[in-house]
């Protein structure tokens, strides 16, 4: 959470922005990423910050690999892999890994621009 913090920070700075007020990120079901501790770290981190107050939306993405026998793609959890087609176990993740800021929004706290 540190991380997606402070590139966060410089991006909104980047921008001419004085408070951050929602952070997207998406973070993969087979990332070993639990949600519970990123809301628990941003809730931690986040206090005197340009980011206090914020909300932090987390889109989960589910697990997506392609057969390389068959070609077949389809989704699955962590411990069910075999390609649901043919039962081969060869295949290539298409997604599921990711942990990555969609978006960020910002404020300017000037008061003169309306």
């Amino acid at each position: 959470m540190n991380g997606i913090l402070q590139a966060s920070f410089d991006a909104a700075k980047n921008a001419g922005a004085t408070k951050i007020t929602d952070i997207r990120i998406t973070i993969g079901e087979l990332s070993e990423v639990q949600e519970v501790s990123l809301e628990f770290a941003f809730e931690a981190l986040t206090p005197d910050t340009m980011a206090e107050g914020a909300t932090l939306s987390i889109t989960k993405l589910p697990a997506r690999s392609r057969c390389l026998k068959c070609g077949a793609e389809y989704e699955h959890d962590r411990f069910q892999m075999a390609c649901p087609e043919c039962g081969d176990y060869h295949t290539e993740l298409l997604q599921g890994r990711e942990l990555r800021i969609d978006s960020i929004e910002t404020e300017d706290d000037d008061p003169t621009e309306e």
